[in-house]
């Protein structure tokens, strides 16, 4: 009897000394800082967040003032937002961790959580994004198309929602969807 793969991954059997399980939820990865610092993303539980893989040389890099904004405005509400620097596209984030921490707090004044640069495509992408680019609805599947590209994250640590680089977060429809998950 041939046992399918995605059952495997469900059921999350062990293989030859693999975990096949497929994460749950973005609660379940661990990452680091732009310190360095490891985070488990379970601490984020009861949090609706906004992961955006970010880049300091991109003709979208002027939303990080939307974002810090969108950040500022629902924080106190339960709003996290994740930046995730990434190199994938045309090299627009060739800076060390450190300079990209100064860029974003001197140029923008970003506090909201920032973290170590990954690879947000190809075989090197980081565990985090190959979850969030194939989390089971096929409307919120597939490889990122280029730098700030956002994902909705619910409470419980689901993707709700995914919006294209060209969606600003000052936009309507994705501020709606950030107050329908805080209500939830």
């Amino acid at each position: 009897m041939k046992i399918p793969l995605s059952y495997l991954l469900t059921a999350g059997l062990l293989f030859a000394g693999i975990n096949l399980k497929a994460e749950d939820s973005v609660h379940e990865f661990k990452v680091k800082n732009i310190e360095g610092k490891d985070v488990d993303l379970s601490e984020y539980k009861g949090k609706v967040l906004l992961i955006v893989n970010v880049a300091s040389q991109c003709g979208a890099t002027k939303q990080y003032d939307p974002l810090q904004a969108l950040y500022k405005k629902y924080e106190d509400k339960g709003l996290v937002i994740l930046g995730f620097p990434a190199n994938n596209f045309g090299g627009q984030e060739p800076g060390s961790d450190k300079e990209i921490a100064e860029f974003c707090s001197s140029k923008y004044s970003v506090d909201f959580p920032m973290f170590s640069k990954v690879s947000v495509k190809g075989d090197d992408k980081a565990p985090l994004f190959t979850y969030l680019t194939g989390a089971g609805n096929p409307d919120k599947q597939g490889d990122i198309g280029w730098n700030f590209e956002k994902f909705l994250v619910g409470k419980d640590g689901k993707l709700i929602r995914r919006f294209a680089t060209k969606i600003d977060p000052a936009d309507e429809d994705l501020v709606a969807a950030v107050e329908t998950a805080l209500a939830q």
